[in-house]
């Protein structure tokens, strides 16, 4: 036997805390983006309301 009695409770949790971590890793892969892409886009995005703004009419 064990020396020393084990907190199931803290164990599940324990396990269930490194799957969501595990699960959270696996999205960033999938889903993330670079701040490099981040920040391409930011400035494609500004460049195009940038042009928009320019093309209104002044009454």
């Amino acid at each position: 036997m064990a020396d020393r009695p084990v907190n199931l409770n803290r164990v599940r949790k324990a396990r269930a805390r490194d799957a969501a971590r595990r699960q959270a890793d696996e999205n960033a892969v999938k889903h993330g983006r670079s701040k490099e892409e981040r920040e391409a886009e930011a400035a494609r995005l500004a460049m195009l309301k940038k042009r928009l703004d320019g093309h209104e009419r002044d009454e």
